[in-house]
Parts: C-alpha cells; sequence; structure tokens
C-alpha cells in the first residue's frame, strides 16, 4: 500500500525503494527514538493520534488482522507502508520474531527519511 493514510481504497504494491526507507526508519526508532509493536499497541497509537508512520506485514494471514488499520490510518492522516514480510518488520523492529505491524512514535535519527517518505506519498493524496 501506498498513499498517506491508505488513501488508496485497493492495496497498491509499495516500492522497494519505500519499504527499505521504511525499514529504515524503524531501525532508526528503535534506537534513538520509540516504535510499538504488534497490531494492538500500533491500533492504540494510531487511534491516540500518536503515530507518524504505520508499516504492516503483506503476508499476515487471516488479513483480518490487519484490515482496520488501513482506514484508521486515513481517517487520522498517518502514512502507511506494506512490507513483504513479517519476518522482515519483526527484525527490522529488532524482535527475534515476526510482527504484523510496527508504529513509529518518534523517528529519532530516521526524521530524514520519515520526510522523504510523506514527500513521496505527497503526489499521490492529490491524485
Amino acid at each position: 500500500m501506498i498513499g498517506l493514510g491508505g488513501l488508496n481504497n485497493k492495496m497498491a504494491e509499495t516500492s522497494k525503494e519505500i519499504q527499505d526507507k521504511a525499514l529504515e526508519v524503524v531501525e532508526a526508532a528503535k534506537s534513538t527514538g520509540k516504535i510499538k509493536k504488534g497490531v494492538n499497541e500500533t491500533t492504540k497509537a494510531v487511534e491516540r493520534g500518536v503515530a507518524k508512520l504505520v508499516l504492516i506485514a503483506k503476508d499476515v494471514n487471516p488479513s483480518e488482522i490487519i484490515l482496520h488499520l488501513e482506514p484508521l490510518c486515513k481517517e487520522k492522516n498517518i502514512p502507511l507502508v506494506e512490507i513483504s514480510s513479517k519476518e522482515e518488520l519483526g527484525t527490522a523492529a529488532g524482535l527475534s520474531v515476526s510482527t504484523a505491524a510496527v508504529a513509529v512514535l518518534d523517528e529519532g535519527e530516521g526524521k530524514k527519511v520519515l520526510k522523504d517518505i510523506i514527500i513521496k506519498f505527497k503526489p499521490e493524496e492529490k491524485k
């Protein structure tokens, strides 16, 4: 999915470049900022409006587990990036297990990369 707050109704393929940048933000934020791991913590962060970026795994089964995050991010105007696998997402978040969702609350040293991601989403927002 690509777009500010998941503005596209259908899940579009997220480019590898955007995925890599989003994972880079998570890796920077886990050591110099703050992240929330897992669907429940991510949902709470989005509902409270404190998430700056949300990442979800594409290979979650059943997909209903994360379906509520797209409209929620759209409502709160939070960028949502779909990552190829939950293992990749878990590794970026510093976990030894996979995770379906991660929310970045404080990007820490990943501030510039997060800004780049948001800029890439802006053209899609105007469509």
